[in-house]
């Protein structure tokens, strides 16, 4: 059997599979994408569906996927976990500009929750590390911000190893979101530290941006084929069964391949398909 949820920050319950919210906006998460109902209603049916984790960030529109979330889901169940991010300005779909500055993580911080019509943000990630900045100043003025009770639990997004030990040492760190899929993982020191250090890993790309579902690996499609699921579902369900600390929450607008996302968690692979795979 595998997890069905992890403990957030040590006392906040999550369904490891949840949903990512980059989708819900235009090419490059700069701009609204489609008719505002329909992602009103994605957003809707996940929740329905069992979802509790919802991912997303300031810079998703920018403001665009915060807002949908709050007028999809406001006043929010009580299980629901909304994740969001802030340390990167945009300036343009393929612009993204690190500021880590503590007057402006306040600012972003207290925007969001505007946005989400929250109180408290569950989970405040630092989307990038701003190599401009002292790390300790950065995750100071976070520190300060969930003292106040506006953020619940702090995480971080894209570090190394190293950056996440050295940021274990100057705050309270519940998660990682980095890219780790079936076909990259870079990052497996940072996921084998999370194991270690009881944190969430949240993968980013968990299908590769689309390349898993277009055409997987020739162990991948072989898998899926015996399993009679599709290759993002398998995909999927691999991280679910590889790591009881991934909590992958892939996006999308359409409802359709919600449903599909979702019918990964039913997917049971035996240790040899894992390790295979």
């Amino acid at each position: 059997m595998i997890a069905e949820t992890f403990t957030l920050g040590g006392e906040l319950p999550v369904r490891r599979l949840g949903y990512g919210t980059a989708q819900l906006t235009g090419p490059g998460y700069w701009g609204p994408r489609g008719d505002r109902a329909d992602a009103v209603a994605v957003l809707r049916r996940a929740v329905e569906r069992g979802v509790t984790l919802i991912d997303t960030a300031d810079n998703y529109g920018p403001g665009i996927a915060e807002e949908l979330i709050a007028e999809a889901l406001f006043p929010y169940p009580a299980d629901v976990v909304v994740a969001t991010k802030g340390g990167v300005v945009r300036t343009g779909d393929s612009s993204w500009h690190p500021d880590g500055r503590p007057e402006r993580l306040r600012a972003m911080c207290e925007a969001s929750l505007r946005r989400l019509r929250r109180e408290t943000i569950d989970l405040y990630q630092l989307h990038r590390v701003d190599p401009s900045v002292q790390l300790a100043e950065q995750l100071g003025v976070l520190t300060e911000l969930r003292s106040e009770g506006k953020i619940r639990h702090i995480g971080l997004d894209s570090v190394t190893a190293d950056q996440l030990t050295s940021a274990l040492e100057l705050a309270p760190i519940a998660s990682v979101q980095n890219r780790f899929n079936l076909v990259d993982r870079e990052s497996l020191p940072v996921l084998e530290l999370c194991e270690a250090r009881g944190l969430a890993f949240l993968p980013w790309f968990p299908l590769a941006n689309g390349a898993l579902t277009a055409r997987g690996t020739r162990t991948l499609e072989a898998t899926a084929a015996a399993h009679g699921v599709s290759r993002g579902q398998l995909a999927l369900a691999w991280l679910l069964h590889r790591s009881p600390v991934l909590c992958p929450t892939p996006g999308t607008g359409s409802p359709a391949h919600l449903e599909e996302n979702l019918g990964a968690w039913t997917v049971r692979l035996t240790a040899a398909e894992t390790a295979a795979l």
